[in-house]
C-alpha cells in the first residue's frame, strides 16, 4: 500500500537495537495502545554525557519500527547535546524519507527521544499527557503539538497535520479545529462560518483509519461467531481489498457476505463510494 525506500525495508525487516535496556537511565515513553502507536526508548548515558547504548521497544506500523530502529543508530555516540538537536525530518531523512502519511512515525521518535533527555536532565517529563487543548480525542492530540508540528515542518494543509500527527485520523470531528489552528498559525484571517460550507473531504489516511476499525470492531467479530474471518490486504482509493479467512473460504455465501455485510457496512460508516472486493 505504502512506497518504501529500501532503508526502511530493511530496518522494519532487521530492526535494530529492538528490546529492553536494563541498565538505561534514561527513558522516554510516547504514544498508547489505544492509539495504535506507542513508542518506549531506553539510553545508556555515561558521566561525560554519551550515549552508550539505545534501544527501543514499540508498537506500530513498519514505519514505527524503522523510524525506532533509525534513531537508536543514529544516537549511539552523541553527546546530550546533540542529541537535541535531532530532529523529526532528520530521522525521516536517514530513511530515505517516509510516506506523507506516515511521518507521525518520525515524530513520535523525537517526541521519546524529548522525554527521554528531559527525564535524564532532570526536568518534568509528564505521564505522557501533553499540555494544552485536546484537539483530538481519538488520538490524544493537543493543539500544542499541532502548532509545534506546523511551525517545524511547514504544514500548509489540514491533511498535512494528519500526516504528521495523525489528529484527524479517527472520526474526523476535529477537522473544522484543525483547520482554525493552521488559519492561526499561518497568519490567515478568521473566516466566518457558513451555513453553506460543504463538509472537507475525507483523506487517505482517515479513510484507511475508519476502514481498518470497522473491520476489526465490527465485521470480523461477526464473522468469527460463525468460524470465519476477515483480513484487510489493500485500500486503493475507494476500493476496498480484502481475504476471507476460516469458515468463509469456499463458502457458497462468502460474495452475499462480501456485498451485504462488508461492503454495505463500510458504505455506511466511511464512504458511500466504496467497494470491496478479494484479493
Amino acid at each position: 500500500m505504502w512506497e518504501y525506500t529500501d532503508k526502511v525495508r530493511e530496518h522494519f525487516l532487521n530492526p535494530r537495537n529492538a528490546g529492553d535496556l536494563p541498565d538505561a537511565n534514561a527513558v522516554g515513553e510516547v504514544g498508547s495502545l489505544a492509539c495504535g502507536d506507542a513508542l518506549k526508548l531506553f539510553l545508556k548515558i555515561n558521566d561525560q554525557g554519551v550515549i552508550e547504548d539505545a534501544r527501543f521497544q514499540t508498537f506500530g506500523c513498519a514505519s514505527a519500527i524503522a523510524s525506532s530502529s533509525v534513531l537508536t543508530e543514529m544516537l549511539k555516540g552523541k553527546t546530550v547535546d546533540e542529541a537535541k538537536t535531532i530532529t523529526n525530518k532528520d530521522i525521516a531523512e536517514m530513511l530515505g524519507g517516509l510516506p506523507k502519511e506516515k511521518m507521525h512515525c518520525s515524530v513520535m521518535g523525537q517526541e521519546a527521544l524529548e522525554a527521554a533527555l528531559k527525564g535524564f536532565l532532570g526536568e518534568k517529563v509528564e505521564a505522557y499527557e501533553p499540555e494544552g487543548e485536546l484537539v483530538c480525542k481519538c488520538f490524544g492530540v493537543t493543539d500544542v503539538q499541532i502548532r509545534r508540528a506546523i511551525r517545524e515542518n511547514d504544514l500548509k494543509s489540514v491533511e498535512d497535520i494528519t500526516n504528521f500527527t495523525k489528529a484527524g485520523g479517527g472520526c474526523g470531528d476535529c477537522l473544522e479545529r484543525l483547520g482554525e489552528i493552521l488559519d492561526e498559525e499561518r497568519g490567515k484571517p478568521k473566516a466566518e462560518k457558513s451555513v453553506t460550507e460543504p463538509a472537507r473531504k475525507m483523506t487517505n489516511l482517515q479513510r484507511m483509519m475508519l476502514v481498518t476499525k470497522i473491520i476489526d470492531e465490527e465485521i470480523r467479530p461477526s464473522l468469527k461467531k460463525d468460524g470465519g474471518d476477515i483480513e484487510l490486504v489493500d485500500i486503493e482509493g475507494v476500493n476496498v481489498i480484502v481475504a476471507l479467512r476460516g469458515a468463509c473460504v469456499g463458502c457458497p455465501s462468502s460474495q452475499l457476505t462480501l456485498k451485504n455485510l462488508v461492503e454495505q457496512r463500510l458504505r455506511e460508516a466511511v464512504d458511500p463510494a466504496i467497494t470491496v472486493s478479494q484479493a
